[in-house]
């Protein structure tokens, strides 16, 4: 008996970093995508090879908090701390299910984790810094990383120091991976860097048909630079994006039977 897939024969563009890429593209092929893999980002070490970080991170014990944005900072930060480290009473903030998943990886409880995994989401739910201003905040995140989170932080009160985890860069695609991804269903960003590098490298001309956003900040990324997007995923996770692949497909399928 033959199982009908539900992404059965949908061409789909994955323009995530190629360490990231491997969990959303065994997703697409398992109901059936054919994924074509265009990493648009390359994760790298900060260009000070992360001495700021290490510096940093050698002082943990002083800040009351270590927030961390991806599980790239995770990773960076580990590498630094090594394996016996301990955090002592700093408490750690995470956006994200998959960084929380890098950091019980390593053995450390998450005591802050937003529902919805953006920064603003974490605002939300970010405590207050003491009244007495002593509160303060080590922020391991990307390169030219939003500044929302940290001006956030700021004016609730806390001490909030900046540390650059990783940096994310553009590799080249050549013209043979471009145009696969043009002859795409539909082409998924995970992130605006992905969105602006995209379109700088190839052009609006050999954007898909259809865009899926892993998230609304990406969505609104991709919005303000011209492109209609159709899909943005609940769950800012791959697992999340394959879903609303799913559940857009099923949609489409189901207008075409109507007619």
């Amino acid at each position: 008996m033959t199982v009908e897939l539900p992404l059965s024969g949908l061409r789909v563009a994955v323009t995530r970093a190629r360490t990231q890429a491997p969990d959303l593209v065994r997703r697409l092929s398992d109901l059936g995508a054919l994924a074509v893999e265009a990493p648009l980002i390359e994760i790298a070490d900060p260009a000070d090879n992360g001495a700021a970080l290490g510096a940093a991170l050698s002082k943990i014990a002083e800040f009351d908090w270590l927030v961390l944005t991806s599980a790239n900072a995770v990773e960076r930060c580990w590498q630094r701390f090594g394996a016996n480290t301990k955090l002592g009473s700093t408490r750690v903030a995470a956006i994200g299910p998959r960084t929380a998943e890098a950091l019980a990886a390593r053995g450390v409880v998450v005591d802050l984790v937003p529902k919805t995994y953006v920064a603003e989401s974490l605002l939300e739910v970010f405590p207050a810094s003491p009244d007495d201003g002593s509160g303060s905040v080590l922020l391991a995140c990307a390169k030219d990383a939003r500044e929302v989170l940290a001006n956030g932080l700021s004016a609730k009160g806390w001490r909030v120091v900046v540390v650059e985890a990783y940096r994310t860069l553009r590799p080249v695609l050549d013209e043979d991976i471009l145009q696969s991804v043009a002859g795409c269903d539909v082409v998924t960003f995970a992130s605006s860097s992905a969105v602006t590098g995209y379109l700088e490298l190839a052009g609006r001309g050999r954007v898909p048909p259809v865009v899926a956003c892993i998230g609304p900040i990406t969505a609104r990324s991709a919005a303000e630079a011209g492109l209609t997007v159709q899909i943005v995923a609940r769950e800012h996770t791959a697992a999340g994006l394959v879903d609303a692949l799913v559940e857009w497909q099923a949609n489409r399928a189901g207008a075409d039977e109507r007619q």
